[in-house]
């Protein structure tokens, strides 16, 4: 095989997924190799069912407040051009809403009105985006006050036993709104954070509780309304809780969990993804959710790097698809109705300018490229010295994942964490090879590449 394309987004240079031939990233020098990235084309893993970002009433809201063809301009960008096959969104209301709302109206009927404001157009020109292909999840963070112990659609609370038909009926109600409109109901999740109790709209369950609900209440609703085939997922919080909670469900499970949705804010803990993937390799683990906290970030690029770092470890630990969060926000980081402010690859202005920042291009470096059904590789890096990080060790500074598409192309992502080059040969022969210091040792067919200080790229295969 031979790259066919490079593609770059660089703080060094200023790239922004700029596309380059071979040559413009071989390195002749003499210089120390910093890595060899082994890709082991025989050795394929978990399918990936697409990347995407979440549909919130804040990002809806923010976009209605532009003209039509800057409108348009974000959703092509991210549905288009950023290759974007996911949508998540919410059953009534989430911190990111304008506030707390249901699908009830004041007289405990079901209405659509305040999700249809806002919500439902974008869903709907998302989805024309993707043509009609769009895959959409839906998460709920809080049930109606009236049907908690706590009576609050924030600060936690439960679900009443009493309330669990009616509000696996809501579920099955928006769910025909959705589909009547059109749109392809993929999964869903039982709850959002099934364990924080937030100040905005949150609401607990243990293993057993959110089992109870999916096979004495949900699953059956859903079937009855035609909707089987939805992806019921469980957990849709941290990594760190992953598989105490995925292994705890499946036990008390009769088979109607599809898999585990989850999130990054406990850190790390890539080791529960895998040991899921391992032990449960019929479950779908799908990332919902990561947002940088603490309001909007413009123009910077530790975010990207933060995306990076989560999309090529999770992809290598066995996720199946991953989805960001609020895909558009204001220059504030909101709206956030009790002011939970974060940042997002898309930034609006109130006078409507926008800015893409380089999270995401860093996104677009696996969206982009690695389509849907494609299958990721075993992948490996090994080095020697590297003079350019703290310990004089690669650790996480460089980074790499790969998968292979239906057509049969490979895509290699890598990441320069850095502030110096990463020179690397890649390795596609299946077996693994030692790094072997610098340059001037190596073969003369080997073929050296340069990743610049803090940049990412992606190399295309054919």
């Amino acid at each position: 095989m031979v790259i066919d394309k490079i593609y770059e987004t660089s703080k060094e240079n200023g790239n922004r997924m700029a596309s380059l031939k071979e040559n413009d990233r071989r390195d002749f020098s003499k210089r120390m190799l910093s890595a060899i990235i082994n890709i082991d084309p025989g050795a394929k893993q978990q399918r990936i069912y697409g990347f995407g970002g979440a549909l919130t009433e804040s990002s809806a809201y923010v976009l209605s407040l532009l003209d039509s063809k800057k409108r348009e301009s974000i959703i092509n960008a991210y549905f288009k051009e950023n290759g974007y096959t996911i949508g998540r969104s919410h059953l009534n209301s989430c911190d990111f809403s304008l506030g707390n709302w249901t699908v009830l109206n004041e007289n405990g009927i079901f209405d659509t009105k305040r999700s249809d404001k806002y919500i439902l157009p974008l869903l709907l020109d998302s989805n024309k985006a993707t043509d009609n292909k769009l895959k959409i999840m839906i998460s709920p963070w809080s049930p109606p006050a009236f049907m908690k112990t706590n009576g609050d659609m924030n600060h936690g609370g439960k679900l009443k036993k009493e309330f669990y038909e009616d509000w696996a009926k809501l579920y099955s109600a928006y769910f025909k709104h959705l589909k009547d409109n059109g749109l392809n109901l993929w999964a869903c999740s039982v709850q959002n954070e099934t364990e924080a109790v937030q100040v905005w709209d949150s609401c607990l369950y243990s293993a057993e509780e959110e089992t109870e609900f999916i096979d004495g209440y949900l699953y059956p609703e859903l079937e009855k309304a035609g909707f089987k085939d939805i992806k019921i997922l469980v957990w849709d919080h941290n990594r760190d809780g992953l598989y105490r909670r995925l292994s705890g469900s499946l036990k008390a499970s009769k088979g109607h969990i599809s898999g585990a949705a989850y999130h990054w804010y406990s850190g790390p803990d890539y080791e529960n993804v895998k040991k899921c993937r391992e032990e449960y390799p019929s479950m779908d683990l799908i990332f919902s959710e990561g947002s940088i906290e603490g309001g909007p970030r413009k123009n910077q690029y530790f975010p990207a790097e933060r995306y990076g770092h989560n999309i090529i470890n999770d992809l290598n630990s066995g996720c199946n698809a991953w989805i960001d969060w609020n895909i558009v926000l204001d220059d504030k980081g909101g709206p956030n109705h009790v002011g939970n402010y974060c940042d997002a690859p898309v930034l609006v202005s109130d006078n409507g300018d926008i800015t893409y920042n380089p999270s995401f291009y860093y996104i677009g470096h696996f969206s982009r490229f690695i389509k849907e059904k494609a299958r990721v590789l075993k992948t490996s890096i090994d080095s020697w010295m590297t003079p350019q990080t703290v310990d004089g060790r690669i650790a996480d500074y460089m980074e790499a994942t790969s998968a292979i598409n239906e057509d049969g192309s490979i895509v290699l992502v890598v990441m320069n964490r850095t502030e110096a080059d990463m020179l690397f040969t890649i390795n596609l022969s299946g077996k693994k090879e030692k790094a072997i210091g610098y340059t001037a040792t190596m073969k003369k067919e080997d073929k050296v590449y340069c990743c610049p200080p803090r940049s990412m790229q992606t190399y295309i295969f054919k």
